[in-house]
């Protein structure tokens, strides 16, 4: 056998069937779409339509709420890093930030950072710059003789009220009872 003579099993790829093409084919007139209704015309979608009857998306109760103050961090336990540190995929010096622990691939996604988890066990010394901390971790870390920066986050109300113009309002009264004083 040669390269030149490698070929696809008998039947493995099938042409795809050109409807609408003559009676002859097979498939002309109606293409396999049978007669008449909504399935036989275009751009028709029926996805989750129950011929009339309630569909099940609406039959079912509505729950819950999506905070959109909600926090996103990727959440980083200390057995976990203990265990990147056994397999040198972290290095020891240095601080430990976001981008160390997803480089090391223990920080998966967390748009607003990573907050240290206090599961397992914590053997070398190290320093985190990390968005949170639960107390067991803090506890952990400060056992071993690590230490813990915290990243200041800003709370998403001010942001929000800052983009409404309410805090750059305030900032122009605070400069204009300055200048007065001056």
């Amino acid at each position: 056998m040669k390269l030149n003579e490698i070929r696809d099993n008998k039947g493995a790829r099938q042409g795809r069937m050109r409807v609408g093409r003559g009676i002859g084919s097979g498939k002309g007139k109606t293409a396999g779409r049978g007669q008449k209704g909504a399935k036989s015309r275009s751009g028709v979608s029926i996805a989750g339509f129950e011929g009339g009857q309630m569909p099940l998306h609406m039959r079912l109760p509505k729950r819950g709420f999506n905070n959109i103050f909600a926090r996103d961090y990727a959440e980083v336990n200390i057995g976990a890093v203990q265990k990147a540190i056994d397999a040198g995929k972290l290095d020891v010096k240095g601080t430990l930030d976001h981008d160390a622990l997803k480089g090391a691939g223990l920080a998966r996604g967390g748009k607003d950072g990573v907050r240290l988890l206090g599961k397992g066990e914590l053997k070398a010394k190290l320093a985190f710059k990390v968005a949170g901390v639960s107390k067991g971790a803090r506890e952990a870390v400060e056992k071993a003789g690590g230490s813990i920066e915290l990243i200041e986050r800003k709370n998403p109300a001010e942001l929000a009220a800052a983009k409404k113009g309410k805090v750059r309002a305030k900032r122009l009264a605070d400069q204009a009872a300055a200048k007065a004083e001056a």
